[in-house]
């Protein structure tokens, strides 16, 4: 089925001057760019884009606390509580500090199955996780230990839709009629 999803190349591949070569993989895979915009984005935009409510912020917490455990850290040590409500809040606070501070490439990628098959390509997002040959094992070493140790956003190169709700609220978001000013 031909589908239509979001991929935001962040500020890390930006400045790592990689955006052509991680676009050139999703064309080399049979996804069609159908739209683009390279900018530096408010935080009403990324405020908007990252859901803020317990779900979301439990989500990235229990990735956190689950990167700690395999690596045998105290997160509660480095961060002061384990309690997965409470880092995720912080890192989506450090996620949107990081996503405004500086140009991403936005981008709607077209395809056969693009939400599910954008996202294999584009690897685990805890890039240290990131299967051999995905775009994050390629280009990023970055897992969350390293980056909460110094209270940053994670450098995973992308953001990709997650399902077809998604995409559609994002694309509407970035590129649509009501799309958020820069």
């Amino acid at each position: 089925m031909i589908e239509r999803t979001l991929v935001i190349l962040k500020p890390d591949a930006v400045k790592r001057k990689l955006c052509g070569r991680i676009l050139d993989i999703f064309e080399e895979a049979g996804f069609d760019i159908v739209e683009g915009r390279f900018f530096t984005p408010a935080r009403e935009l990324i405020e908007r884009h990252y859901p803020s409510n317990d779900k979301y912020y439990a989500s990235l917490g229990n990735k956190s606390l689950a990167n700690y455990k395999e690596q045998g850290l105290d997160i509660k040590a480095e961060l002061g509580t384990d309690d997965a409500r409470e880092i995720g809040i912080s890192i989506k606070g450090w996620l949107v500090d990081y996503m405004t501070s500086g140009p991403v490439m936005a981008v709607v990628l077209q395809g056969n199955g693009a939400i599910r098959n954008v996202r294999k390509l584009c690897g685990d997002t805890l890039p240290s996780n990131a299967a051999p040959g995905t775009i994050r094992a390629r280009f990023s070493l970055d897992s969350s230990d390293y980056a909460n140790a110094q209270k940053r956003s994670l450098h995973n190169l992308m953001h990709s839709s997650g399902n077809a709700d998604e995409a559609r609220y994002e694309i509407e978001l970035w590129f649509g009629k009501g799309k958020a000013d820069v």
